[in-house]
């Protein structure tokens, strides 16, 4: 484990939890059994982009539903483990599926069921806002919350330092009155 920027420039793959990370925590439960939840655009944009420009994004959560499916497919996620209890066993079996060493993994959590995936992988980061136990062994805290813009942190973050970021102006849309003012 070395420096922390030199390191995120080997990611592999990004992993993410749900609710705390990308959301608040908040949730809304629905008649049907189905939970409303609160996503931050800018986060979306950037595992969108991300997944675009050829990086693997998988989601680990305890979280369900069919609104929390639909949002990650609208994000263009493959891979994901929902109403998972097992999370380390979900990491592993990825990081096997895709040959992926996770000592080049990102994995971003905020609350106690995190703490055996963040240990697992090379570089364990977390929203502000994590329990305590998840900050004390993060390697990077955003300055950001869960649900608040700590995804597009990372994710921006690691595709700067590969200059993937905004290159060519890939996955930026412009709409035609932009283009003409």
């Amino acid at each position: 484990m070395g420096n922390f920027k030199e390191d995120i420039v080997r990611t592999e793959a990004f992993i993410f939890d749900v609710d705390g990370v990308l959301t608040d925590g908040g949730i809304i439960p629905t008649l049907d059994g189905d939970f409303i939840r609160k996503y931050n655009a800018k986060d979306g944009y950037a595992i969108a982009y991300a997944i675009r420009m050829g990086y693997k994004v998988c989601i680990i959560t305890g979280g369900r539903g069919e609104n929390l499916r639909h949002r990650l497919e609208m994000l263009h996620i493959d891979d994901m483990y929902l109403d998972c209890s097992n999370k380390i066993a979900a990491l592993e079996e990825y990081c096997t599926k895709y040959g992926i060493d996770p000592r080049n993994v990102i994995y971003m959590g905020d609350d106690i069921p995190d703490l055996d995936c963040m240990r697992r992988v090379g570089i364990p980061v977390c929203p502000a806002d994590s329990a305590a136990e998840v900050l004390d062994i993060a390697r990077y805290v955003s300055e950001y919350d869960g649900g608040r813009g700590c995804v597009r942190d990372i994710v921006e973050q690691v595709l700067r330092a590969r200059g993937d970021w905004a290159r060519d102006s890939q996955g930026v849309t412009c709409t035609q009155s932009a283009v003409s003012a």
